[in-house]
């Protein structure tokens, strides 16, 4: 059994259930790259794989995450030859595909399963679809990540798993096809599999708001960002579009981005100026 999960904290929490349930034990494979944002053109040939590359080098230049584009340590495609092989080596083998409903695990799925379609009836997928669980607490929620779920909470799921229809395997890269040829940079989860796509500069407007006139910390910012808004994004992508607001002088920036508690942000102009500007207009 193969288990194929889409963020890094999912990998040690379904690891943890192995332990409570044998039967469940298996390689853990984790897709790495954020499907819910950046360009999906061309996702499954050298040039578009080049261009999302490129995109994330973009991305990722500045700061704490200069270099990672090109350390290695992401490479999806890779990853989805070796489960291919392992797939053709061993006929008995099955992969288990767990999603939770969020944007980037219902991304990276579409993007995977799309490329397993000669492995129909070996191919499961356990959704977390609004699906209620017990936490620590002993309380009822719905979470929205893997990582949320107990270890005995995982073994209750594995009722969940069902193969994947022949039906979904011909709709759903239909489905994945029409995202990627709409060119746009966001991908947002509007319930069940249905994702929706906004222009890159989404996210922009909901960071703006926090922002005055006044020099404001970026950690601060990110952790407004991240507590009030629904929708939200990675730290990388956020000041991404923060340099691109600067680029296009809607907001100012200064200090070191490697050390997020000496990088600052601000609407242009002073306080003085805004000052001056509300006495001229109650003169």
């Amino acid at each position: 059994m193969i288990h194929i999960i889409f963020e890094h904290a999912n990998v040690a929490a379904l690891a943890k259930s192995f332990e409570l349930d044998p039967s469940l034990e298996g390689e853990i494979v984790e897709i790495k790259d954020e499907y819910a944002v950046g360009p999906l053109a061309n996702i499954y040939n050298e040039e578009g794989i080049e261009n999302r590359q490129n995109w994330w080098r973009e991305i990722l230049k500045d700061g704490h995450y200069d270099g990672i584009a090109d350390d290695g340590h992401v490479d999806d495609n890779k990853a989805v030859k070796e489960l291919i092989n392992k797939l053709d080596e061993n006929k008995d083998e099955v992969v288990w595909i767990w999603a939770a409903q969020n944007k980037h695990d219902v991304s990276g799925y579409y993007w995977l399963m799309s490329q397993l379609k000669d492995y129909q009836g070996r191919i499961y997928i356990l959704y977390l679809n609004n699906l209620p669980f017990i936490n620590e607490k002993g309380n009822i929620f719905y979470p929205t990540n893997l990582f949320q779920i107990q270890p005995r909470e995982f073994v209750k799921a594995k009722k969940l798993a069902r193969p994947i229809t022949p039906s979904e395997f011909e709709v759903d890269p239909d489905e994945w096809t029409k995202l990627c040829n709409e060119y746009k940079g966001v991908r947002l989860l509007e319930g069940g599999k249905k994702l929706v796509q906004r222009d890159y500069s989404f996210y922009d407007a909901q960071v703006l708001k926090y922002l005055t006139v006044s020099w404001l910390r970026v950690n601060k910012l990110m952790n407004q960002f991240f507590s009030k808004e629904k929708e939200t994004t990675g730290d990388a992508y956020l000041l991404w579009r923060l340099k691109q607001l600067a680029e296009e002088g809607k907001i100012e920036l200064q200090g070191d981005m490697k050390n997020l508690k000496d990088f600052e942000v601000k609407l242009p102009g002073t306080i003085a100026a805004v000052s001056e500007a509300n006495v001229e207009e109650t003169a």
